[in-house]
């Protein structure tokens, strides 16, 4: 069997002396990987690097294989970050949260538009560490809905209103209003204002810096450790770079 697809690179690893598995994020696909002969040779290498855009064909000749991929270069955004650790940073972190929470062989066509949504910004924007923070706390909370763990922000879930939304509970994932939530918020999980407002712009490195802990509390809780990992290295040290802006 065979598909022909448009895939964002996630990772690359070695196989062998210069052969190397690929893994990508498609738009039909979802997360796929392949095995490709001479991948991580001097022709082929640059090719394979985090957040490019690939055409890549895959072939096996059953389905449960590992299969195969030919890829060509569509585009890649790294021009525009060579040099900026902190882009590469945040591009690090983005791609191995969408490996790690996301099955292989299923369509989430929401997550692949999110995540070439985020490569954009990180690519064209004269942004920081908290903007793109943001950005990921957003594509992560697509990510939980699209794997059935979706947080309901949109009011409180002891009144019932929709204004003042401040916590979120760890249990059921529901926001609560500040004045239902005042006497427990040390066991409540911060909501911060841009996830509701949708002002990313107005977020500070406090609010992105609590946005990732709460979504990274439901990853972890739902998926990370369901599937015997924790929080990838990657995100772990790009939140160090927000939680140093905001010190």
């Amino acid at each position: 069997m065979e598909w022909q697809d448009e895939g964002i690179v996630l990772s690359a690893s070695r196989m062998g002396e210069a052969d190397a598995v690929l893994e990508v994020m498609t738009r039909a696909h979802g997360r796929a990987r392949g095995f490709i002969k001479g991948g991580l040779g001097r022709r082929n290498r640059a090719n394979l690097q985090v957040g490019n855009r690939l055409s890549v064909k895959w072939y096996a000749r059953l389905e449960a294989n590992l299969g195969r991929f030919t890829v060509e270069l569509i585009h890649s955004p790294l021009g525009q970050m060579m040099g900026e650790g902190a882009r590469i940073s945040a591009l690090s972190a983005i791609a191995t949260v969408v490996a790690s929470t996301l099955p292989e062989r299923e369509t989430h066509v929401s997550v692949f538009e999110g995540l070439e949504a985020v490569i954009e910004l990180l690519e064209h924007s004269e942004g920081s560490a908290v903007d793109w923070g943001g950005a990921l706390v957003r594509l992560e909370m697509v990510i939980l809905a699209e794997l059935g763990y979706g947080l309901d922000l949109t009011r409180c879930a002891v009144t019932g209103e929709a204004d003042d939304l401040a916590f979120v509970s760890p249990k059921t994932g529901r926001a609560v209003s500040i004045e239902a939530g005042g006497p427990y918020k040390v066991k409540l999980l911060a909501l911060p204002a841009f996830l509701t407002s949708g002002r990313l712009s107005d977020a500070s490195a406090d609010d992105v810096l609590n946005g990732l802990m709460l979504t990274g509390y439901f990853l972890e809780r739902n998926v990370w450790t369901v599937r015997g990992g924790g929080q990838p290295a990657a995100r772990e040290r790009f939140m160090g770079s927000v939680q140093r802006l905001s010190a």
